[in-house]
């Protein structure tokens, strides 16, 4: 029996319909990090997605859909929380052999994306069988659907995008561990960048047309450079010593299993094609490397950690500052940022490779119940 694909018109996905044009990727104000992050998955695919942690209101989803207009002709899919296992990977019409011998194959959401941006909010509370596909997908580039004893294999390259509020629940380490890169938003901590956002949102609602047709020649600016980019990442090559020293990173960071050494060589190639270098360097690693291995933070060994110090810096004694506002002039990249937060002080305070360790938290102790007032009952005569 044959397998017959669908015309091209049902696989791609139109995108958005509505005539309310997207916030400009080029005017996102305050997420430099989120916005570099997104920009090498568009590069290299096989980063894995980004995952985009951080409270409500700071524009995750916002940033995500802005990327799609990056990607010229590119389909942009969002997977609703209440999808199907069939819904995401399609489904093989057994029903027409019986009819004339030949079989249909009904692509999902995974097709659709094809060459483009798939995107689900709220990633924490997907469910695990639809996260496992996704995930096996958006890092291998192909699916296979199978049913029956048939199969249909088909391409599945897209930008995985996923984002969720930590106050809602956390994903599984198993998963968390999927995703190629996981950034971390904060909520601003000056009035000055608060009323920077402010003043760009209330610019775009005002009248979404002329803030477009502003960042106009910036977006073409980044369409343009981030076709170079992808164009060019085949030629750059990991040399031996730059492999050892990602690996050298990822045993510093305390990184579980291998994931994160080959997710942290991608990310710093994708770096180096975005910068426009014709070779990876250590200062690549370095700006990728929080992003790829602080949430797969493990139990490795701290002497072996040592060694590692001792051939590499540690890449917090080098990150490039964070940057206060994200509107990019013509041609300009959004640079990594120094981690924040109890890493980055914990590392900073022990001035030694502890990266990814966390400070010691205080234990309570409850007393023995005997030592509190009324507590052991006096047992009755």
């Amino acid at each position: 029996m044959n397998v017959i694909q669908p015309d091209s018109a049902t696989v791609s996905s139109p995108g958005l319909t509505s005539e309310t044009p997207r916030y400009p990727f080029a005017a996102l104000v305050g997420v430099p990090d989120v916005q570099l992050a997104l920009l090498l998955v568009a590069i290299d695919p096989t980063i894995g997605g980004v995952l985009i942690r951080g409270p409500r209101g700071t524009a995750k989803s916002t940033a995500a859909r802005a990327l799609a207009d990056l990607l010229p002709g590119a389909p942009f899919v969002q997977l609703p929380l209440g999808a199907t296992l069939e819904q995401l990977v399609g489904t093989l019409e057994l029903q027409d052999a019986l009819r004339d011998g030949r079989i249909a194959w009904r692509p999902g959401l995974l097709a659709r994306a094809h060459g483009g941006v798939l995107y689900v909010d709220e990633v924490n509370l997907l469910p695990d069988a639809l996260a496992d596909v996704l995930l096996d997908a958006a890092a291998s580039g192909v699916h296979t659907v199978e049913r029956d004893g048939i199969s249909q294999r088909h391409a599945a390259r897209f930008a995985l995008i996923g984002t969720m509020n930590p106050e809602e629940g956390e994903l599984r380490p198993q998963l968390l561990d999927r995703f190629g890169l996981c950034v971390e938003l904060s909520n601003p901590s000056t009035a000055a960048a608060r009323a920077a956002i402010v003043r760009a949102r209330l610019a775009f609602e005002a009248d979404p047309a002329a803030f477009v047709a502003v960042h106009h020649l910036q977006q073409q600016a980044l369409r343009q450079r981030l076709q170079r980019a992808r164009q060019a990442l085949g030629a750059l090559i990991w040399s031996d010593e730059i492999v050892a020293q990602a690996c050298a990173l990822a045993l510093q960071g305390g990184a579980d299993g291998l994931r994160g050494d080959l997710t942290l060589l991608k990310a710093a190639r994708a770096h180096a094609a975005w910068q426009g270098k014709t070779a990876i360097e250590f200062a690549d690693l370095q700006a990728v490397a929080p992003w790829a291995l602080a949430h797969r933070r493990g139990g490795v060994a701290q002497a072996g950690a040592q060694d590692a110090a001792s051939a590499i810096t540690p890449p917090w004694q080098s990150a490039p500052p964070q940057r206060t506002s994200a509107a990019l002039p013509d041609g300009a990249a959004p640079q990594a940022s120094k981690p924040q937060g109890p890493l980055s002080s914990h590392a900073e305070a022990a001035g030694e490779a502890d990266w990814g360790a966390l400070p010691p938290q205080p234990v309570g102790v409850a007393p023995p119940l005997a030592q509190v007032p009324g507590g052991w009952p006096t047992p009755k005569p």
